[in-house]
């Protein structure tokens, strides 16, 4: 099969796709479909050109070219990571057994809703981002966002060519469900309750880039461990490009704080809204509220569908081949923290297979934690006496055994009185989005940026921050 991306074909692709007309066909007809969702649902500020990124291979020497690209124009396409021939699976009961080139009849369904439930992500991003150009703090960060929508967009792709080509006619629907669902809506919502909410302004923007995108990664990691070649092969090339997007979360949030920090020490006050910034305080208050609803999309603690997905081969733990254990889970436990209606927390133990989604769950934390220490550096370089603090996992949770009590940052269960009085001091008000929000106007002129945000360290692709990276006409 080519690795080398075929851009003359009319769906640009790396699987040989003329030479399966039946597929060829099928994707061809679902493509004008996908770009009237975009016309519709993607972007709404018109551009002439975007410095964008699009990938040329999916080798390790280079696969990436940079240009300016009329965004309706962008080559969507369907990319698959280099085969290996000698790949096995690496865990569960089928550990050993070579990667499955077709979709096993047994599991059939299983695959097809996890393929589903990833490809309903893609879009959702675009559709909660949709405004977003019409604020943008500099050309830059016009640019980053485009680069983010349009690489969600080829995600999509990417799911929509898994269900056409391995799920005939019940994954041709699902492909077709995948453009009928939208974010937010009260008839026809996106599946995982994340991709449902505003991504209202820009500082919401960079904490979805960081928390919720850096989700993506987890499972688009576990999913590469999967048995089923093609999806592996597939998450493990949408994982090259995903790493842009947690960039684009870490720099920014990275670039707020630096200028809050910058403000605070000009004033000698915290209290810099009135100076054009973003108080530190109001950034803890979004950080808790994208964190949480981030960790609601590992799903619940226990879970015997992930006990099942793992012991069928279909679905992996983060790095599976780094870990130093049997890769079956037949006889490892595991312990878990319960909080209790007294207000005090119970340690359970469970077999370490029922907590595959705690296990992901908890890298994905540490991950986080690393941005958390990271802004704490900033602030400590500009002695500044203030610390951001990732929430208790137990916070502001609706999925899992977390949801429905009430516990404070610090993991202090409390009753819902308590809870409902502190709600204020945890998560962004009414009046924090309105003042953040207030902030967001457009900033389109070359070298130029907005008063809440530090322009960036370096540019992209070795360009300077005053690059015309975007056209507007």
């Amino acid at each position: 099969m080519p690795t080398k991306i075929d851009y003359d074909a009319k769906i640009p692709n790396n699987i040989d796709l003329s030479g399966d007309r039946r597929l060829q066909r099928a994707l061809e007809g679902w493509q004008p479909k996908f770009l009237d969702w975009w016309g519709e649902m993607g972007p709404t500020l018109r551009t002439q050109g975007v410095y964008l990124r699009t990938a040329v291979s999916v080798g390790r020497d280079g696969w990436a070219h940079f240009d300016h690209v009329n965004v309706p124009d962008y080559r969507w396409g369907i990319f698959l990571a280099e085969p290996d021939p000698d790949r096995v699976i690496g865990f569960g009961e089928h550990k050993g057994e070579p990667a499955w080139q077709q979709v096993p009849g047994e599991y059939r369904a299983d695959l097809q809703r996890l393929i589903v439930i990833q490809g309903d992500t893609e879009p959702a991003s675009v559709e909660q981002q949709k405004l977003l150009g019409l604020t943008a703090p500099s050309l830059y960060d016009l640019r980053n966002l485009f680069q983010v929508n349009v690489e969600e967009g080829r995600h999509l792709w990417a799911m929509v060519y898994l269900l056409h080509a391995y799920f005939g006619r019940e994954g041709r629907d699902e492909a077709e469900g995948l453009l009928l669902r939208n974010s937010g809506s009260p008839d026809a919502p996106r599946i995982l309750g994340a991709f449902n909410e505003e991504t209202a302004d820009w500082l919401a923007f960079y904490m979805f880039t960081y928390f919720t995108d850096r989700d993506g990664k987890y499972q688009l990691g576990t999913l590469k461990e999967s048995g089923f070649d093609p999806l592996s092969r597939t998450c493990e090339f949408m994982l090259k490009e995903e790493a842009h997007h947690m960039f684009v979360g870490t720099t920014g949030v990275d670039r707020v704080v630096t200028r809050s920090a910058e403000l605070i020490r000009e004033h000698d006050t915290f209290d810099i809204a009135g100076y054009g910034g973003i108080p530190l305080d109001v950034i803890q208050r979004y950080l808790n509220f994208h964190y949480t609803v981030s960790l609601d999309l590992f799903g619940g603690e226990t879970s015997t569908n992930a006990a099942n997905y793992y012991t069928a081969g279909l679905k992996g733990r983060w790095q599976e081949p780094r870990r130093k254990d049997d890769h079956k889970l037949t006889d490892a436990a595991g312990s878990l923290s319960r909080p209790k209606a007294d207000g005090t927390w119970e340690t359970e133990e469970h077999a370490a297979i029922l907590l595959l989604n705690l296990d992901l769950r908890e890298e994905y934390r540490a991950d986080c934690q690393t941005g958390v220490n990271r802004w704490n550096k900033i602030l400590d370089e500009a002695g500044v006496d203030f610390r951001f603090v990732l929430p208790h996992p137990g916070f502001n949770r609706e999925v899992g055994i977390n949801s429905g009590h009430h516990v404070t940052p610090d993991g202090t269960v409390v009753d819902e009185r308590t809870w409902l009085a502190g709600k204020r001091k945890w998560l962004p008000t009414p009046e924090d989005l309105t003042f953040v929000r207030s902030l967001m106007h457009p900033v389109y002129e070359r070298g130029k940026i907005a008063s809440w945000v530090a322009p960036p360290r370096q540019g992209i692709n070795g360009k300077p921050f005053d690059y015309e990276y975007v056209y507007l006409s």
